[in-house]
């Protein structure tokens, strides 16, 4: 009896505690998730609070990012403003200001953009521009595989190592570390003298530990400060080396773009600060500043993850989103809004703007396919068009076009995850021309999709209804 009530006494206190704690610098759905699973799971929800609860990488990590940024914001304190210009809209000025003051990076003009949707053909191109290096070539990506698809980009690292490019390679440690050949990658690095660091690592006995769950999600690829690569592809073949998926013939569709012009040494730093918070190795002085490509694009890049405070990425989605007039289309294979996004779009929608959501018609991932179907009946109400890419592609392309002026592209999908845990890369581009070729990739998946109806969808068995709904609180634990 005694111990029952000492029992009682403990789980009360305990959850006193967490009403208090847990809601600070959350949102209130996502403070509401955890209290709920800590009430209704004393011992296990508190034990995974403890675990995955803090949605930020530790203190030390976070100084180091904002001296970074403090850095970046001096060396580049005498880039002015964009002056305003009748090719983009007046109100993108601000959303450039907004960028810069929590990215720490300018708009820049006079590049130039080409869009990759065929994934084989992205590698090569990928492949063929490390081959052009002469000074260093930095790559960046969440999974690296050295396999039959991925091996031409491989042997030209080598190559370019061979003939004394410096070569940096960062990579997501958890997301990269089971991949088939994962410790022969590595020996054929140190063999190669690339110098190569895990990114995020989960390393207890070297005392690298934090949430197993935040990871750094950017793909970039820069040669000499003249080229990059952004964008949604992995260094890997298209099956993800998922055997469940390669049985089912699944393989992930991707959009990356090459870019040229001032705007390559913004990417560069993003993958310097990266290099600094892994290595401690300051590279920024040793960065080549990007020649002007000529181009008409204009171009600002937007790094975002839990080091930062602002959720940049999500600001940035929703000041375009609201300035849509005509025209809005989005892609991303992972579509779990928060409301703040949510808004954003069904406003637009409600307001005459033309919005399209393209995504996979069957994801495959389990908890967050369900998520992302729970909003599809108050996106179609609100008069958004959703088409289905087929299965069983999967449809990992990240971009969104606002009328016929502006583009985002990279690695950020459009869920709280991407908001919270992961670090990501965005690049917006302001230019008829880029927009165009946006266009043009975007008709082809109306081509080949299938339009979801809201009658259709009012259709669903009630099991399919509950699941969705169940597994939309479960993305609100962040």
């Amino acid at each position: 009896m005694i111990a029952s009530i000492v029992v009682a006494l403990v789980v009360f206190t305990l959850n006193l505690i967490a009403l208090g704690l847990v809601p600070e610098r959350r949102r209130p759905s996502s403070a509401m998730a955890w209290l709920l699973l800590i009430l209704f799971l004393p011992g296990i929800g508190l034990l995974l609070f403890l675990l995955i609860g803090s949605p930020y990488v530790p203190q030390k990590r976070r100084e180091q990012q904002r001296v970074t940024g403090a850095l970046i914001r001096q060396g580049l304190a005498q880039v002015p403003a964009l002056p305003a210009s009748a090719d983009r809209p007046g109100w993108l000025d601000s959303v450039m200001v907004l960028n810069r003051r929590l990215g720490w990076l300018p708009g820049v003009e006079h590049n130039a953009a080409v869009l990759f949707s065929d994934y084989e053909v992205s590698v090569l191109a990928k492949a063929e521009l490390v081959r052009t290096a002469e000074r260093y070539v930095h790559v960046e990506y969440f999974m690296m595989c050295r396999d039959s698809t991925s091996e031409p980009f491989f042997a030209a690292l080598l190559d370019a190592a061979a003939r004394g490019v410096t070569v940096r390679v960062l990579f997501d440690h958890l997301s990269t570390f089971g991949l088939p050949g994962y410790k022969q990658m590595l020996a054929t690095f140190d063999e190669a003298g690339i110098q190569w660091r895990p990114m995020l690592p989960i390393q207890p006995l070297k005392g690298h530990w934090r949430r197993p769950d935040l990871r750094n999600h950017r793909k970039i690829l820069v040669v000499d400060g003249r080229s990059a690569f952004v964008g949604s592809q992995n260094m890997i073949d298209a099956s993800y080396h998922n055997k469940k998926h390669e049985a089912a013939g699944r393989r992930w569709h991707e959009l990356t773009t090459r870019v040229e012009g001032p705007v390559v040494q913004c990417i560069d730093l993003v993958f310097a600060s990266d290099w600094f918070l892994e290595s401690a190795e300051n590279i920024g002085p040793q960065l080549l500043p990007a020649p002007d490509a000529g181009g008409d694009l204009t171009c600002q890049i937007v790094p975002s993850g839990p080091g930062f405070p602002d959720e940049n990425n999500l600001r940035l989605f929703n000041t375009l989103i609201y300035g849509a007039q005509q025209r809005l289309v989005i892609t991303s294979p992972y579509f779990v809004p928060d409301d703040s996004l949510l808004y954003a779009i069904t406003t637009a929608a409600q307001r005459g703007v033309s919005v399209e959501l393209f995504v996979s018609a069957q994801g495959e991932q389990f908890m967050v396919s369900h998520a992302q179907c729970s909003y599809y009946r108050f996106l179609l109400e609100a008069g958004v068009r959703i088409f289905l890419y087929p299965y069983p592609y999967v449809l990992h392309a990240k971009h969104f076009s606002v009328d016929d002026h502006t583009a985002v592209i990279g690695s950020s999908n459009m869920d709280i995850r991407s908001f919270n845990l992961d670090f990501e890369v965005s690049m917006m581009c302001s230019g008829p021309g880029f927009v165009r070729q946006m266009r043009e990739v975007e008709d082809e998946y109306r081509t080949v999709s299938r339009e979801l109806t809201l009658e259709e969808w009012k259709r669903r068995p009630l099991t399919k209804r509950w699941l969705d709904n169940v597994m939309r609180l479960t993305s609100a634990v962040q």
